[in-house]
């Protein structure tokens, strides 16, 4: 897929050998953001149980490669544990540093929303951390996600509070029609 201002992006299910390049990715916006309001980096290998975890549940993890390299990640993980909430999804977006405002966090998240929607779930929540997370908000509202909410000062990092950002959109029918029996295994066409 081409961004609309640069290289191409290819959009992937990821691999096991993709896990260092996300677990390194990941830790920048650890230890130097607050998307993320994990203090410190998980390992390899809690990534990669991680994503064993989300593949599992047959649910996506997505990769985007850019100029020969991992450029993101994004995957939809369950919103809560209780059962009546297992129609709702929960996102996650990361972009590499440098290589943001480029389409990459964009070409992730459209086939994300399409291959969950596909599957039989019928809202996908983004809790964003940060307020002041404007590429975030703004890639959640680009694609077809409305705010909700506004938790003011529930994190603390760096040395300030952070206030969560909730956003939301339907996937497939939404709310308008029945529950579906059951949601089905996602996976890359």
């Amino acid at each position: 897929m081409p961004s609309h201002n640069g290289p191409a992006i290819a959009v992937r299910a990821s691999t096991d050998a993709d896990i260092p390049a996300i677990a390194a990715l990941y830790a920048r916006h650890v230890l130097h953001g607050t998307a993320s309001f994990e203090e410190v980096p998980p390992d390899e290998a809690e990534m990669a149980r991680r994503r064993a975890d989300i593949l599992g549940r047959g649910l996506p993890y997505l990769v985007a490669e850019c100029e020969g390299r991992l450029a993101g990640y994004a995957y939809a993980g369950p919103y809560r544990t209780r059962s009546a909430y297992r129609f709702t999804l929960e996102n996650s977006v990361y972009v590499a540093d440098g290589m943001g405002r480029r389409g990459i966090g964009r070409a992730l998240m459209v086939p994300l929303i399409e291959m969950c929607a596909a599957a039989g779930y019928r809202r996908m929540i983004a809790a964003i951390g940060d307020s002041a997370n404007h590429g975030s908000i703004g890639l959640h509202a680009a694609c077809g996600f409305r705010p909700v909410g506004v938790l003011p000062a529930v994190g603390y990092k760096f040395g300030r509070w952070l206030d969560g950002v909730l956003m939301e959109r339907p996937l497939g029918e939404g709310s308008d029609g029945p529950a579906p029996v059951r949601t089905v295994p996602v996976g890359m066409r």
